[in-house]
């Protein structure tokens, strides 16, 4: 599955690997791990689980075309935290993010994510990006292991390609990294996501 020119999906892509994957990564997070440092670098992993369950949250109502405070809201807005039930409520609403767009309909039409317009089929490739590289983040900030689900990793890859060259992505994802033509898809993609392949904590 790849994106077209446009940055979009020509087609759903089922988010349930991917989600499932980051779900991995967030059931053996340590406690004395949540004060570290991130690939984010306004981030301690406290605030990245924090970002996960927004962005989870947006892009479920996203889906569902269900507009109100959770769609447009800025992320940037204030520094995202996680609650005392956080170990069960990004898993599950991982779970519910992933449901929300097998609707075929998630793909269609407009809605709102993070306060911006959006045709559905756009919010569905952000969706996917968001999960690729901040599942990214967060195995390296924890020491884990990470392997994306490798449709979703080609899909993130693509739509960070598409963004070259505009002027506007640096403010979204910072500078190109540069990375081999041969290296790993995965280290290339997060090489276009503004961040360095090699970062460890």
């Amino acid at each position: 599955m790849t994106v077209d020119d446009s940055g979009t999906l020509p087609a759903p892509l089922d988010l349930t690997a991917q989600t499932r994957a980051v779900a991995r990564l967030v059931r053996d997070v340590g406690d004395a791990q949540l004060s570290g440092a991130t690939p984010c670098p306004a981030y301690a992993v406290r605030h990245l689980l924090g970002h996960l369950l927004g962005l989870s949250v947006a892009f479920r109502d996203a889906a569902r075309k269900d507009l109100g405070p959770t769609t447009d809201t800025d992320p940037g807005a204030s520094l995202p935290d996680i609650g005392p039930d956080w170990r069960e409520a990004l898993p599950r609403t991982l779970g519910e993010l992933a449901k929300a767009w097998r609707d075929p309909a998630a793909w269609t039409g407009d809605t709102r994510a993070g306060g911006v317009p959006l045709p559905g089929s756009v919010a569905g490739a952000v969706a996917v990006n968001e999960l690729v590289v901040h599942g990214w983040d967060l195995a390296r900030a924890t020491g884990q292991e990470y392997e994306p689900d490798p449709e979703a990793l080609a899909a993130s890859h693509d739509f960070l390609a598409a963004s070259v060259g505009d002027p506007s992505r640096d403010s979204i994802f910072g500078p190109v990294v540069p990375v081999p033509d041969d290296a790993p898809l995965l280290d290339r993609a997060i090489g276009l996501s503004g961040r360095d392949p090699d970062w460890k904590a």
